[in-house]
């Protein structure tokens, strides 16, 4: 009874002890914020270069890297600072898209991986319009 009371007493003890490591580790990560996670160009012209910055801030207690961006389709192409990010520093992803040869509607995504946890997600629409159409809104947003 005693050897089963000690190693109850031991499994508690472990078990406490782990959750409040995982709990103190979550306190120090980096947390990547948004400003806005999705962008309409609305109707664009065939063969623009639409390019949209996605701004962001590190609201966590320590530095932000952003170590990859991925985009869904080799017509959209990101840019991003590969420097980290200090706690509650700003920074930006670009997201190019390239409508050439591409006319009709389109949504693509680009994935944001970071050492702040859980990838994110942004996401970019719009409507190529042929080159005989004129574009009916702005294209490039800074």
């Amino acid at each position: 009874m005693k050897k089963f009371l000690s190693f109850f007493a031991f499994l508690v003890f472990f078990t406490i002890n782990i959750n409040a490591q995982n709990s103190v580790a979550s306190d120090t990560l980096p947390i990547l914020q948004f400003d806005k996670i999705e962008h309409d160009f609305g109707k664009i012209k065939e063969g623009t270069l639409a390019i949209h910055p996605f701004e962001f801030t590190n609201k966590g207690k320590s530095p932000l890297v952003i170590t990859n961006v991925i985009a869904s389709c080799g017509c959209t192409t990101p840019e991003w600072s590969k420097e980290p990010i200090a706690p509650g520093a700003k920074g930006l992803i670009k997201a190019a898209f390239n409508s050439y040869g591409r006319p009709g509607q389109f949504h693509k995504t680009i994935t944001v991986i970071s050492n702040a946890g859980a990838n994110v997600v942004l996401s970019i629409k719009g409507d190529v319009l042929l080159n005989t159409q004129e574009p009916v809104s702005p294209v490039r947003n800074n």
